[in-house]
């Protein structure tokens, strides 16, 4: 069940369009599991062995914050990978996040 979950996690998360950033909840509660963010963060740290990569430096906690950063390689490169896709962050926190902020139930149409 949990390694089925983690598969439908990777393939909302590989939907988040470069430029824009979710949260852990928001994947979950598309999902049809809104308790299960924490399942979510999970995914997100062993999809790093995942291939194709799954942009796991797109998905924050529920105000901006960059709480997966230290399952990354370094500690900056979830940092890094935002700011190239020109991301502003301060202080580990997603500047303008309300703004670009992508819901998979309102952007994700069946």
């Amino acid at each position: 069940m949990e390694k089925d979950f983690f598969k439908m996690v990777y393939e909302v998360v590989k939907l988040v369009p470069k430029g824009r950033v979710t949260s852990y909840g928001a994947i979950a509660n598309y999902l049809g599991s809104k308790s299960s963010s924490r399942v979510v963060g999970y995914a997100m740290n062993a999809s790093h062995k995942i291939k194709p990569k799954v942009p796991a430096h797109r998905v924050v906690n529920r105000i901006g914050l960059l709480s997966g950063k230290k399952h990354f390689e370094t500690p900056f490169q979830m940092e890094e990978l935002l700011m190239k896709e020109k991301i502003v962050i301060k202080n580990d926190k997603v500047i303008d996040f309300k703004k670009i902020f992508w819901d998979p139930q309102k952007e994700l149409k069946f």
